[in-house]
């Protein structure tokens, strides 16, 4: 599959993997790969979150990603669903940050001596080998024969999670992101 991707696309993937070691994480996360494609100029990608306004909220989007990191991983559609079976996330987590310290879920995912993949690499968590594959099947669906850095990013809003919470609050959208990239919603 990674043939097909475009230069950009392969940019977005090894960038990826640079915001995860220099995290210290175990896997290349979905948060990775959205940090990623805010750091990439001049591409389809970079385009449609210029065009969106998302470009200049890139803080807003790292704090926000640090805020569902120290949830465990957990987007607030997931906190709302655990409130529904009487579980307070918030009140969960300041009692484990109470015995275990400042971001003790998030660091969770961190590595600690943990085991890396080929090359001394890390590896790709399953949410985000979910958003490259889902990018294939976008740019197929679209009779595209590459998949550009825009679809990783149609791929991130495609499926439900942190990533996709977090742009929709930056005003990206799956339906704007496409008007925004192909002049209509798909």
């Amino acid at each position: 599959m990674f043939e097909r991707f475009t230069k950009d696309a392969r940019a977005v993937v090894v960038d990826a993997l640079g915001h995860a070691e220099r995290a210290g994480a175990r896997t290349v996360g979905e948060e990775h790969l959205l940090l990623a494609l805010f750091d990439r100029e001049g591409s389809r990608a970079s385009f449609a979150l210029a065009a969106l306004g998302a470009d200049r909220r890139r803080d807003s989007v790292e704090r926000a990603l640090d805020d569902a990191r120290r949830r465990g991983g957990l987007s607030r559609a997931d906190s709302e669903a655990l409130a529904g079976f009487g579980i307070d996330v918030d009140e969960l987590v300041t009692r484990v940050e109470d015995g275990h310290g400042a971001g003790a879920l998030a660091s969770a995912g961190r590595r600690a001596g943990g085991r890396r993949g080929w090359f001394g690499r890390v590896l790709f968590a399953p949410e985000s080998k979910d958003v490259l594959t889902r990018s294939l099947r976008i740019a197929l669906g679209r009779r595209e024969r590459e998949i550009g850095d825009h679809h990783v990013l149609l791929a991130v809003t495609s499926r439900p999670g942190v990533g996709a919470e977090v742009l929709a609050d930056h005003g990206v959208e799956r339906l704007a992101l496409e008007r925004v990239l192909y002049g209509t919603a798909a």
